[in-house]
């Protein structure tokens, strides 16, 4: 189905292209160009209205334990 409306839709555009050569391609450029403004305004409304993500809190260090047959600093100092 989508291969016979491609195909028709290609034949039409090029009917188009041979009968109005000048307003063809005018309409052409002005939808693609209105396309791709469409998609920068939408991004930038999603950027605009998206809040900003929480800010992140640092992790405590984790304790490292010592190994057991060392001694602390405090117990050498003993």
């Amino acid at each position: 189905m989508l291969f016979v409306i491609s195909i028709l839709g290609l034949v039409l555009y090029g009917w188009f292209v041979y009968g109005w050569p000048l307003l063809t391609l005018q309409i052409t450029a002005f939808v693609a160009v209105a396309g791709v403004l469409l998609i920068v305004a939408w991004i930038g409304y999603t950027m605009a209205t998206t809040p900003p993500p929480a800010p992140l809190q640092p992790e405590p260090a984790p304790e490292v334990a010592e190994p057991a047959g060392s001694t602390s600093k405090a117990e050498a100092d003993a």
